[in-house]
């Protein structure tokens, strides 16, 4: 009975410092994300649409 209680108590720490894990990596993120300045946003936003655009061909020209 002892060896059981010991399993769920590793097995609740393990959980424990995913959990912990997971927000260090999502906290990390969301700092890197509000480190643009709104003008590197729309820059980024702007190169990805330019290059989407440029990819893509209408739906009557193709094959």
């Amino acid at each position: 009975m002892r060896q059981r209680m010991q399993w769920w108590k590793v097995l609740g720490l393990a959980g424990l410092a995913g959990v912990a894990a997971t927000g260090v990596v999502v906290a990390r993120a969301e700092r890197r994300r509000r480190a643009y300045t709104p003008e590197e946003i729309r820059d980024r936003l702007r190169e990805r649409h330019a290059r989407a655009a440029g990819d893509t061909t209408p739906a009557d020209d193709r094959p």
